[in-house]
């Protein structure tokens, strides 16, 4: 059974002078509505295509002014022709850079509306770059009706965060390893994500953030690298084509689908790392690929001067609070919410949303007003990068009442701490219990921060333990690219290693730094391949790295089996321990009515001074039925710790749950096999983390 569409399109059709509205190629029941902004432009002409390869259009259809132009807005209906058909615009008009103006007749424009991208074979970044025609070397749009696919009831998830394990996964990467078992065909697609979902639910993932998918140039790098993350978008609509399988130029936009609905089936939200700050046309020396040809001075952000100011630091900046380029990321957040299904968005540098068309910070952006009102997106996941790359950052303080945040502070602190620095243990111990002295002063829930150790951009959880310096060569940059403060420890060798001893302290550390992110208050993030050590060879900027150095090497999950299970298990308890009664109070409210006692090696006295490497807390479940006891030394030598008695515990004993130090499977138990801790002290070696339970005897932490 088809499904009805939420809304049907109504299109005014009369015949070439077509209608301002909607955006975008529109499919009638007898041809097709075209309509685009273009403010300043002196003419433009609609070309068809038969074949993506042609460098002839089949029909080239002009628009006139005195018929095709309302306002700003050029459009015309075309009839006979239906999905499937491939097409672009060339834009006449004025070339004054000075101005922002930067019209460029001969090259052929993809539709900013466009719903789907076909790429040709012989796609050429750099003849959209220099004077002369390019229509046989560029990207078409290909015209789509999304209404007539079968969602068979799929909605969104909404799952509350206090119930959510992100997984930051890139869909090529996670299938394209020969080791992943995926047919060759359909490897680094939608559809090979698709095959290993079983893998997601059994690690216990319940929302997967996936590297950019809208279409981008995969060109856009140096060097003859390719850009393999995909922040260089070139569409914000169009499913990035690359990652389907399908030959059919619709293909991707019904795989994509096909991915989100099967994710659904798994319990599997969908979140969708977004970039509304900038595009792949780059400066002034960029290529003219879509929106510079249509508006230059409307859709980027630039000086008095008409410099394109860069607060991306890729070139240009999406203009984000003009009134266009505000309603061409809603009408995008909304179609990838309405026809697309996903659960949510992270925004890549979001911070560039709080800033006006000179890049100056707005005290309240409209943009982010528009997201957090639209009531399309109300329980939708916003999640903010919020920092970019001019320098503003706004953790603790991003505007909007339903946003979350990735907490670098986090990142930085936990890292400091578990590396064994001076002068972090408050920090640290405000990043346990979900950053109060950045998020206390809002009335906000303890998932407002999303705690993660590593992510896409940086050394993986294993490079984080094995390099103090990146090893970015393979990049071109001569080792200049990517971050020099990675807070980072290589446990004694730099790079792999043999010696039993070094690879000991490594397996232990990344334990150490999944555990606090699994057991912290917030939102859990882990990266892709982390849970099986992945390593890319300590390049921290791997972002043009589309070969094995970035690909999961599933090859690692029986060689570091012990990381695997210990992941899995603390996802299991993450997941099944937490406190409904918990679920809607604020993270004031909540650390207000928990029980929490600090200790040291001693009890009830926490060592907070400048030198102090370890501490310990015991903490009661709001029900009070469960208590944990954290015992975390990142000292470098064995600490012996006092234990609160377990006479005045639930069930009147204490259970090892986790003990880092310990080799699999000790290193963490299931629940009913956790055995008894009968001393009243524990000695913890150096660089580990201990956690005892003592719970009523019926109590499950996971099945």
């Amino acid at each position: 059974m088809t499904t009805v569409p939420e809304r049907a399109v109504s299109v005014s059709c009369e015949l070439h002078k077509g209608s301002t509205s909607p955006l975008g190629a529109t499919v009638c029941h007898d041809g097709v509505n075209f309509s685009v902004f273009a403010r300043d432009c002196t003419g433009i002409e609609l070309l068809l295509f038969d074949h993506v390869d042609d460098g002839t259009a089949s029909r080239i259809i002009s628009f006139d002014p005195r018929h095709n132009r309302t306002y700003h807005y050029w459009h015309t209906f075309v009839p006979d022709i239906a999905a499937g058909q491939l097409y672009g615009f060339r834009v006449a008009g004025p070339f004054v850079p000075q101005r922002g103006l930067l019209f460029d007749p001969d090259k052929l424009l993809l539709d900013p509306y466009g719903r789907a991208v076909a790429v040709p074979a012989g796609y050429d970044r750099s003849a959209a770059c220099v004077p002369g025609d390019n229509l046989a070397l560029a990207m078409k749009s290909v015209v789509a009706d999304p209404r007539g696919y079968d969602w068979e009831g799929d909605t969104p998830l909404k799952r509350p965060y206090s119930q959510t394990i992100i997984y930051e996964m890139h869909v090529a990467g996670f299938t394209k390893h020969p080791s992943s078992g995926v047919a060759v065909e359909k490897r680094g697609t939608y559809a090979g994500l698709i095959e290993k979902i079983p893998y997601l639910q059994d690690l216990g993932i319940t929302a997967v953030e996936l590297l950019p998918v809208f279409q981008f140039d995969p060109y856009d790098a140096p060097f003859g690298l390719s850009n393999y993350w995909g922040y260089s978008p070139i569409s914000f609509f169009a499913p990035h084509a690359a990652y389907s399988s399908h030959k059919d130029p619709l293909g991707p936009l019904n795989e994509f689908r096909d991915m989100v609905k099967a994710l659904h089936r798994a319990g599997i939200e969908v979140i969708l790392d977004v970039v509304y700050n900038h595009t792949s046309e780059g400066d002034h020396r960029g290529p003219t690929l879509c929106f510079r040809g249509f508006a230059n001075d409307v859709y980027y952000s630039m000086d008095s001067a008409g410099t394109q100011v860069d607060h991306s630091g890729c070139g240009n900046t999406l203009n984000a609070n003009h009134h266009v380029v505000r309603r061409l990321i809603i009408d995008s957040l909304n179609y990838w919410v309405k026809e697309m299904h996903v659960d949510g968005f992270r925004f890549d540098l979001a911070s560039i949303l709080s800033r006006d068309g000179q890049g100056h910070p707005l005290k309240n952006p409209p943009i982010i007003w528009d997201i957090e009102s639209d009531p399309a997106l109300a329980g939708i996941k916003l999640i903010a990068e919020a920092w970019d790359a001019g320098g503003l950052y706004q953790v603790g303080s991003f505007i909007g009442d339903s946003w979350k945040e990735w907490n670098g502070e986090f990142r930085d602190d936990v890292r400091s701490f578990l590396k064994g620095d001076n002068g972090v243990i408050y920090r640290f111990v405000s990043r346990l219990l979900a950053s109060p002295d950045i998020y206390g002063h809002q009335e906000r829930e303890p998932e407002q921060s999303i705690n993660f150790i590593t992510c896409h951009d940086g050394f993986t959880l294993n490079d984080l333990v094995s390099y103090n310096i990146k090893h970015n060569q393979a990049n071109g940059e001569q080792n200049r690219d990517g971050a020099d403060a990675n807070v980072s420890w290589n446990c004694g060798i730099e790079g792999p290693t043999d010696d039993p001893a070094v690879e000991e302290l490594r397996n232990r550390q990344v334990k150490n730094f999944l555990a606090v992110t699994l057991l912290a208050l917030g939102t859990p993030m882990i990266l892709m391949g982390d849970e099986a050590r992945r390593s890319q060879g300590g390049n921290n900027n791997a972002y043009c790295q589309d070969n094995e150095t970035s690909w999961l090497d599933w090859g690692l999950l029986a060689r570091h089996k012990d990381i695997h299970r210990f992941t899995k298990l603390l996802i299991a308890a993450r997941i099944m321990h937490g406190d409904t009664a918990q679920d809607y109070l604020t993270l004031n409210q909540l650390l207000d009515q928990a029980r929490l006692e600090w200790h040291g090696v001693r009890l009830q006295a926490p060592d907070l001074s400048y030198v102090s490497h370890s501490i310990a807390l015991t903490a009661w479940s709001v029900t009070r039925r469960i208590v944990f006891h954290y015992i975390i030394n990142a000292y470098w030598k064995p600490l012996t710790f006092r234990l609160p008695s377990p006479k005045k515990m639930p069930g009147g004993a204490w259970h090892r749950w986790i003990d880092t130090s310990r080799t699999s499977p000790d290193d963490i138990v299931p629940w009913d096999a956790m055995p008894v801790i009968a001393a009243n002290c524990y000695r913890l070696p150096g660089r580990s983390i201990v956690v005892l339970i003592a719970k009523k005897g019926s109590d499950k932490l996971y099945a």
